[in-house]
């Protein structure tokens, strides 16, 4: 990941685009959970299109993030910060970054081989990517639901330690990501 020269805080796209991703993430996960347990019919299928619609936006934003990221990249790390700390934070962004793109194309092409349309919020359907094949579809949509779970673990550390470091440390690491009306900079 690059990172720019400013010292104090994200650009306001970068905090944009990443609040985007985190309300669409924290949507899609508890409707994928439900929508696997509710009977079929009208509520499951309409989970299911708004599962696939809130991917398909999770992927267009990612790929936004990564341009934004390139161009005008991120505060340099704190330096008050452990150097393990560094690391691990790295790691988790950039494994953030990757299991967000691979969940939504590994599922678009899941859904692409199951034969149902990739929706996006009944505005249009994506076309599909692979030719009818359900041995493909149910390997794929068991990738997709494994890398879901390691994705909600990877959510959960990065929300931990950005309340580790507000809460705990008293430091400037999450206000540099909270827009100024949230108490940002």
């Amino acid at each position: 990941m690059t990172y720019g020269t400013r010292t104090d805080h994200y650009p306001a796209t970068s905090k944009l685009l990443h609040w985007l991703v985190a309300a669409c993430v924290l949507t899609t996960a508890p409707v994928a959970i439900a929508m696997g347990r509710v009977s079929e019919g009208p509520l499951q299928n309409a989970l299911y299109n708004l599962h696939k619609s809130l991917g398909v936006l999770i992927l267009v934003l990612m790929i936004l993030r990564l341009i934004n990221r390139f161009v005008v990249g991120a505060p340099i790390p704190d330096p008050d910060i452990e150097p393990w700390q560094k690391t691990v934070s790295s790691a988790v962004h950039g494994l953030l970054y990757v299991m967000l793109l691979a969940m939504a194309v590994v599922g678009y092409i899941a859904n692409s081989a199951y034969g149902a349309a990739t929706p996006f919020f009944g505005l249009f359907d994506l076309p599909a990517v692979v030719g009818k094949n359900e041995d493909l579809a149910n390997q794929l949509f068991a990738v997709h639901r494994w890398t879901g779970f390691f994705l909600i673990g990877l959510v959960l550390m990065h929300v931990g330690a950005a309340l580790y470091h507000h809460f705990i440390r008293s430091d400037n690491v999450l206000k540099r990501m909270l827009p100024r009306a949230m108490g940002g900079y």
